[in-house]
């Protein structure tokens, strides 16, 4: 395993800026690398990269930022975007690699690490290094988020995937100098067997729910789309999102993209507030990462009050509007 050095991060662009995740990934990488004593490099990846997100990278702690710009990138595809990295990933042969756990991270992350015949642990929510082997300690939810497993992969590069909101972003220091370096990916069109035909943006109005900072999630016990008018206010108060457990979600009692858990979002706020739903294991392992979870439930034997940090046993339609007018007179 000699000659492997450094720590990659696959960076993300959203919207013509550097995706939150790419940013906490930039944060873990560089701790990890400071451990090593080794250094951080970042890849963007597309058609028409703008250059100042490559200097972002460097602002926020990569030290070298490799830019993929190619026609043939234009458009996330996995068979293109997997054999960029493979060969990028063969030159540069980095000690880590560093995805976030979203659409992109998760097709194309085990995928890469079979051609590299090495190892991948997915949705990591804390990475350290050995101080006597220098290999990476890989922390994930696992049985549904009731316990954590620490993995450690024996090959190179150790890839992993991060859970977005579960690693703190660096400050952004513009004092900051590194090499931009264009690399092209060399891609036959004929390897690419994908095309993309369309692409349908989601509709969502306020703040995204896997972005908030406060979800208010209701269940089953709500018992109807008219009491998520209350969840929304309370939301709305609070600056958060509305989530949903899997029921109201296939009863259409609010749309499927509200679905919070193991099947929807993983989201890892620092306030959750689960109304009126028992708290089942795959729902459980959605809100895991949640910093402050607050529960509310009639039945005081519901699972959702095993993981609370606060819990109030009784109905929501009596709860949530004293709770709602006191959030009224604070703010």
């Amino acid at each position: 395993m000699s000659g492997y050095q450094g720590v990659l991060i696959c960076g993300e662009i959203s919207e013509g800026y550097l995706s939150p995740i790419t940013i906490e990934l930039l944060g873990i990488g560089h701790s990890l690398a400071d451990q090593l004593g080794q250094n951080i490099h970042a890849v963007l990846i597309g058609s028409g990269v703008d250059t100042k997100l490559a200097q972002d990278c460097i602002y926020f702690g990569a030290n070298t930022v490799y830019v993929m710009d190619d026609p043939i990138l234009k458009d996330y595809l996995i068979d293109s975007y997997v054999a960029a990295l493979e060969r990028l990933t063969r030159d540069l042969k980095p000690d880590i690699l560093l995805f976030g756990q979203t659409s992109m991270g998760r097709d194309v992350a085990p995928r890469l690490a079979y051609r590299l015949n090495t190892g991948v642990t997915l949705d990591c929510i804390e990475l350290l290094i050995d101080r006597e082997t220098k290999l990476m300690h890989q922390t994930k939810p696992v049985y549904g988020g009731n316990a954590n497993a620490i993995y450690v992969c024996q090959t190179k590069p150790q890839i992993a995937s991060i859970r977005p909101k579960t690693m703190s972003p660096p400050e952004r220091d513009e004092s900051r100098k590194g090499k931009i370096i264009p690399f092209a990916p060399d891609i036959e069109a004929t390897a690419v067997r994908g095309k993309l035909l369309e692409r349908v943006k989601e509709q969502a109005v306020g703040i995204k729910l896997e972005d908030a900072n406060v979800v208010v999630c209701g269940g089953r016990g709500i018992g109807g789309p008219e009491g998520f008018e209350q969840l929304k206010e309370l939301a709305r108060l609070l600056n958060g999102a509305v989530g949903a457990s899997r029921p109201p979600c296939e009863h259409e009692w609010v749309p499927d993209h509200w679905q919070v858990g193991l099947t929807g979002k993983i989201v890892s706020p620092k306030l959750y507030i689960g109304v009126a739903l028992s708290g089942s294991s795959q729902h459980l392992s959605g809100i895991s990462g949640s910093k402050n979870i607050v529960a509310i439930n009639k039945d005081p034997e519901a699972n959702i009050f095993s993981v609370a940090h606060y819990g109030v046993v009784g109905d929501y339609r009596n709860v949530l509007p004293a709770f709602i007018e006191k959030c009224k007179d604070k703010l």
